[in-house]
């Protein structure tokens, strides 16, 4: 790195591995709380209800002020702009990154920018989101009203997309979020190939009144099209072959190949390439959540995914949520070389949030070389796993306490349940604070002496217990609280960390819009799997471990 960016680089780079003018160590918390009371005022900030709290990880104003230098320097507002004028900011496959036109009104006059001097642009992006999210309305509502029914004249009760990827990973979160049984339909969703889920899933589905969405943007994806035949069978075994296409709509852009499968053109939903698929669950891969939660409720989630947008385009960057989620990492991950990240959710609803954001984060920015193809100069994405608290605090939450490195934390809290059940509700809310507290403040060998004497433990047992039940403490996390969970908040949720992907990959000079390493195993695969399918893997076209495995393979199953 060259120039203010590499400056500001190294004044991060200085200041981990500096202590601070006080003596405290630079990944420290307690020290900032003991010198500043307001501390959580001054580190909390909140966009259209939503609160970011911050103040219980070791920036300080002057790790920040560094942390903003490096802002300016990759001129992130300038990227920002760049995307929102539908430029080439995928620059690897040639493509405008427009998931944000998705939710915004239709007079929000989004349009593609010419990929190359000389061409037109690539047209009104506004105009065709809006165009096919009024078919999809159309469509939900003759499907809610009974308008479009099933081969045998009845109503549709259950939808199941076939999809794998953000295809899948999106939706499927946001309907374990907001589905309720007061909801139009119900969702399934099947992603893996392994015929196992398959034949768990059907097993709740009457198909007569079941509706079957198949989202491939190609309508080759290998996973998605294998589970569509085995439903397409399913569904023709149950109302005859010519009625299949009754119960059959498809999300994506391949006509030809979507017609030859036996959906009508009008059942055919499209998507553009300037919507990536971990960015797309607010596209036509939306329709189930349409179907299953009524229109109004998807209408919902993209406004609160619109009111976040409109934070990150008009707040300042010291005031910026996702720009401050960003900045936190940066420090974690480059300063004080953190590689990995939990995200709790204290709500069950969100029990598929991490996987959601495990694909928006680590598909985004697991990139080892930069936008200009040299090798980046320090870690970029780190690990992000998950579980529902309370889950997780009887899990891998002891390694997050008492490990030999510090995790940094994502704690989601929601203020109002949507039950009647107010004292489960106040015990998981004091365990999630708890959990946060508990990670700054650890405990310290005084404190859990103190502990064990009043217990009237005995000196001996003392000395033998007092390592083990000591703390370290100043792990860091970092608090999102929403006041409800509902279509709009979700929509805000997702739409921050988005945001925040865009941000860290300005930050870190990648790509955080093409995934080039889901390719390999996949061509792998295509080669592998003829061998396995004649019995006959081929002499040297493998490692040997890969040769010898498929042979065991074989083997096992003619033993079988």
């Amino acid at each position: 790195m060259t120039g203010s960016i590499g400056e500001a680089w190294a004044r991060i780079a200085a200041l981990a591995a500096s202590a601070r003018p006080d003596g405290t160590a630079p990944g420290s918390i307690r020290p900032l709380f003991a010198a500043d009371p307001d501390r959580f005022a001054r580190w909390s900030w909140s966009a259209d209800g939503l609160l970011l709290d911050l103040s219980k990880t070791s920036l300080s104003d002057v790790v920040l002020a560094a942390l903003l230098e490096l802002v300016r320097a990759v001129d992130l507002e300038g990227r920002r702009a760049a995307m929102v004028a539908g430029e080439a900011v995928n620059a690897t496959e040639g493509r405008a990154v427009l998931h944000m036109a998705l939710r915004a009104p239709r007079d929000a006059g989004y349009r593609v920018a010419p990929m190359r001097a000389g061409e037109a642009a690539g047209g009104d992006a506004s105009a065709e989101v809006h165009a096919t999210l009024d078919r999809m309305r159309a469509f939900a509502e003759a499907v809610h009203a009974g308008t479009i029914r099933t081969a045998e004249g009845g109503r549709f009760t259950d939808v199941l997309n076939i999809g794998i990827g953000g295809s899948d990973l999106g939706p499927a979160m946001v309907a374990r979020a907001l589905w309720t049984p007061a909801s139009p339909m119900r969702a399934h969703y099947l992603a893996n190939v392994d015929a196992h889920a398959w034949e768990e899933i059907r097993t709740r589905l009457d198909p007569a009144r079941t509706l079957v969405l198949v989202a491939s943007k190609t309508f080759t994806t290998q996973e998605t099209m294998t589970n569509a035949a085995l439903a397409r069978a399913w569904l023709s075994a149950a109302v005859g072959e010519k009625h299949v296409g009754a119960h059959l709509a498809a999300l994506s852009t391949n006509m030809a190949a979507t017609a030859a499968f036996g959906i009508p053109s009008e059942r055919v939903f499209p998507f553009r390439d300037w919507v990536g698929g971990r960015f797309s669950l607010w596209s036509s891969i939306g329709l189930s959540l349409a179907l299953a939660l009524g229109w109004d409720g998807f209408a919902r989630l993209l406004a609160g995914a619109h009111a976040m947008d409109r934070h990150f385009l008009a707040a300042p960057p010291e005031r910026n949520l996702p720009v401050l989620l960003a900045l936190a990492e940066v420090w974690h991950v480059n300063g004080l070389r953190l590689p990995a990240r939990a995200v709790l959710p204290y709500d069950e609803r969100l029990a598929r949030l991490p996987a959601h954001l495990q694909q928006v984060e680590m598909e985004s920015l697991g990139k080892r070389v930069t936008l200009a193809g040299g090798p980046v100069g320090g870690a970029t994405g780190p690990v992000v796993f998950g579980e529902p608290g309370t889950n997780a605090q009887h899990s891998f939450m002891q390694h997050i306490h008492q490990g030999t490195m510090p995790v940094p934390c994502d704690i989601i809290l929601v203020a109002r349940p949507d039950h009647a059940h107010a004292d489960s509700h106040r015990k998981l809310l004091a365990n999630g604070l708890a959990q946060a507290e508990a990670l700054m403040r650890g405990k310290d060998a005084d404190q859990a002496r103190a502990e064990m004497q009043a217990a009237g433990m005995a000196e001996a047992e003392i000395a033998l217990l007092l390592p083990h039940r000591v703390f370290p403490g100043d792990r860091p996390s970092a608090t999102i609280l929403l006041p409800r969970l509902d279509a709009f908040t979700l929509g805000q949720l997702v739409a921050l960390y988005e945001h925040k992907v865009f941000c860290l990959g300005a930050l870190w000079g990648i790509n955080a819009f093409d995934q080039w390493g889901v390719e390999l195993g996949k061509q792998l695969a295509g080669a592998i799997l003829p061998e396995l399918e004649a019995r006959a893997p081929r002499a040297g076209a493998h490692d040997g471990s890969t040769e010898g495995l498929m042979q065991a393979v074989l083997a096992a199953q003619r033993g079988g």
